[in-house]
């Protein structure tokens, strides 16, 4: 209002001043008439006219709103665009309803572990109600800056350095709602806020710095210690795997060796069974006659040693015996022969198929003699320790 007044004022001011010496160079020419009167009144009304104009219309933006106060009193909002009001009774105070960026001041705040910490914010707001904003408050600005400051101290208050620090959306989104429910009176809507810089006292930052440095170093140790452990795993289940390929091999060298051996225990069996079927053949044509002579042979060749002891088997009963027949009995030959080869042949098959090639009779009488050695040296081993009995040196041969 004060604004319009002067506004019109000056301009009245300034085409009255123009008006004088037009006025005063017309009441010359007329030689004291009343034209340069009428000329200075054609210029007063013109300005006032004007003057008018500029004070009766008045111009609302797209992003502004326009309260108006007519004597004082609230009237209505003015839209955007050329608005009519009543010059010297009307009052218009135009309302930005852009987003407005207000800078918070730094200020130091205590957290809840008694940390002194200095912290600012930056808050964005709009106006919502152009009426309240006017009439509510008598500066929402500097209402908002100190409702945000007592805001911040109290929610930060509640709050640890750590979380302070790790939690600034937390923050932002609490001081955002508070302010929001209080300046709602006011016609303005908190849209964010958001702070900008928390800054430690010296002491604080330094014992942050010194536990940074230690969880630093315990991570390094933890990371160097997981890998000595990996390490050592890698190691020992090399270690176990080259214990396992030597075992392994041992086991195998061992199956083979193993093996060998059997293979080589078989075929000696074999042998030995070859040969005792070599002489079990050989012994078949022998009858108990023959065995008798051949074992009286070895007894007299026992007794004809110089050693007086003998160990008798206990088989010597039956020797015995089987001399006695022999002598009593008659030397004629049995009506057949015994023990032929075919009738070994028939009950153990072909040795051809069994042995291999059986040998020649010069082989034979060559291991017959061997036989007849062995024999003789068992009996030397198994002879008893009494003397031969007379009567079996006096024992005819045959």
């Amino acid at each position: 209002m004060k604004t319009d007044r002067l506004y019109v004022l000056a301009c009245t001011a300034l085409i009255a001043l123009l008006a004088l010496p037009v006025a005063a160079a017309a009441e010359g020419d007329d030689g004291g008439g009343g034209l340069g009167f009428l000329i200075f009144a054609f210029f007063i009304l013109f300005a006032l006219t004007i003057v008018v104009l500029f004070a009766v219309i008045r111009q609302v933006n797209a992003y502004e709103i326009g309260v108006r106060l007519r004597l004082g009193k609230y009237k209505d909002q003015l839209n955007p665009g050329w608005n009519f009001v009543i010059p010297f009774l009307d009052q218009v105070i135009m309302v930005d309803l852009r987003t407005q960026v207000l800078d918070v001041p730094r200020q130091e705040v205590i957290t809840k572990d008694n940390s002194p910490t200095m912290v600012d914010a930056v808050i964005y707001f709009r106006v919502a109600d152009g009426k309240r904003s006017v009439l509510e408050v008598t500066s929402y600005r500097q209402a908002i800056i100190n409702m945000a400051q007592t805001t911040l101290r109290a929610v930060i208050g509640d709050m640890e350095l750590d979380q302070v620090l790790s939690n600034r959306d937390k923050i932002n989104l609490g001081l955002r709602d508070r302010l929001d429910v209080e300046t709602d009176k006011w016609g303005v809507k908190v849209e964010n806020v958001e702070i900008r810089e928390v800054d430690p006292s010296p002491n604080v930052k330094q014992a942050m710095e010194d536990q940074t440095a230690a969880e630093r170093n315990r991570r390094a140790n933890i990371l160097r210690a997981d890998g000595d452990k990996r390490a050592a795993i890698l190691n020992a289940e090399g270690d176990k795997q080259s214990r396992i390929l030597e075992a392994e091999g041992l086991r195998q060298a061992q199956i083979l060796e193993a093996q060998g051996q059997r293979t080589a225990h078989i075929l000696q069996q074999q042998g030995e069974a070859q040969g005792l079927r070599i002489i079990s053949m050989g012994a078949a044509a022998l009858d108990s006659k023959a065995l008798t002579v051949l074992s009286l042979d070895t007894l007299k060749n026992l007794g004809a040693g110089a050693s007086t002891k003998f160990v008798l088997p206990f088989e010597i009963t039956r020797l015995i015996e089987g001399a006695a027949e022999y002598v009593g009995a008659s030397r004629a030959t049995p009506d057949k022969e015994l023990s032929q080869v075919a009738d070994v042949e028939k009950a153990l098959g072909a040795a051809d198929d069994i042995l291999g090639q059986i040998p020649t009779a010069e082989e034979m009488a060559k291991e017959m003699q061997a036989i007849k050695d062995e024999v003789a040296t068992a009996a030397v081993h198994s002879a008893a320790s009494t003397e031969i009995p007379e009567e079996l040196e006096d024992l005819p041969e045959e």
